[in-house]
Formats: C-alpha cells, sequence, structure tokens
C-alpha cells in the first residue's frame, strides 16, 4: 500500500518506520510539503495550530482517506467542529479515521515486546474504517472500533486519561478485551 505520512516527527516517523517493516511504500513530507496524488491513505500527524499550513503545502490530496493522529494539546479545536477529525473532513472531503492519538509515540519501539498486544481506539468515516484497521494492525496494535466519525471527539478526549496515567507511571500500553 502506498502511504503518505504528513509529518515526520515522533508519530508520522515512528509509524513510517513500523510501516515499512510490514511491507508498506510511505512517504514522508515535512514542512515543506509535496505530492499526494498517489496516495492509498494519507496519514496526517501535525501539531493541531498547524493542521490548516500542512493540508496547504500538499497537493494531490483527493479521495484517498486520511488518518486524522491530530490532538488538542496546545491549540484549540476550530470554532464550529465537535472534533479535529471532522474539521480536517471539512478541508479535504476526503473520509477521515481518528487514530493513532490516543497512544504513545515513544513507546512504538516496545509494541513487540509486550506481554500482549496493545490496543488501539480509533473512530472512522466508513470509507476509512477499514484501511485505519489494517494499518493499526500493520503497527503492532489490536484495532478496536469506537464508531463513526461523530466519536472521533471522544477519542480526542481519552488523551486526558491517557496523560493523567502517564503522569504517574510514563508512558504505557493498554488492552482492551
Amino acid at each position: 500500500m502506498k502511504i503518505v505520512n504528513i509529518g515526520r516527527g515522533n508519530v508520522g516517523g515512528g509509524l513510517a518506520e513500523l510501516w515499512r517493516k510490514a511491507g508498506h511504500d510511505v512517504t514522508e513530507l515535512g514542512r515543506d510539503g509535496g505530492d499526494a496524488s498517489s496516495a492509498d491513505v494519507v496519514l496526517l500527524a501535525v501539531p493541531s495550530g498547524q493542521i490548516d499550513d500542512a493540508l496547504l503545502k500538499v497537493t494531490g490530496l483527493g479521495s484517498a482517506p486520511i488518518i486524522d493522529s491530530t490532538n488538542v494539546v496546545r491549540a484549540p479545536r476550530p470554532e464550529g467542529f465537535e472534533s479535529l477529525a471532522e474539521y480536517v473532513r471539512s478541508k479535504t472531503g476526503a473520509p477521515v479515521s481518528k487514530a493513532f492519538s490516543a497512544n504513545f509515540a515513544s513507546a512504538y519501539d516496545k509494541i513487540a515486546s509486550a506481554r500482549e498486544k496493545p490496543s488501539m481506539v480509533f473512530a472512522a468515516d466508513e470509507g476509512a474504517k477499514d484501511v485505519t484497521a489494517l494499518l493499526i494492525t500493520d503497527a503492532g496494535y489490536e484495532p478496536v472500533y469506537a464508531g463513526d466519525l461523530s466519536k472521533a471527539r471522544t477519542v480526542e478526549d481519552f488523551l486526558g486519561v491517557l496523560f493523567a496515567v502517564s503522569s504517574e507511571r510514563g508512558p504505557f500500553f493498554y488492552r482492551i478485551y
């Protein structure tokens, strides 16, 4: 599968490495942007305050599903949108999922040695659901579908729980049975 990652930081760069190991063709785009016209799927992995700038610098965004891994940390959600994922959908018109935002990128190198396969909660438009579940699996996680994109806000808000627990014990995996 051809994947274009918008963002080469901890999340984008870390997932690029995991997906290449799983056999995918990954192109990483940085601050200068680039072309995504050959993508089967696009990962958006930038700080939430840079969503507009990042999307404007990428050409060829069409109907390929977009996996939104952004989080509300320093910048608020855009006014009028329940979630960042819904905002991304409004900017691109593509099917969108919210994934890779409720796990710790700093633990990507420990996935393979986890006692059990860690879970990853995600929400998705129907047109992004299957590819997102596949890429979650190929990154080493067990996908846990939380519902359509109307549930993206819940996935985004889950970050508060994760940060609270990690402040006491550091980055961790979770498992949902």
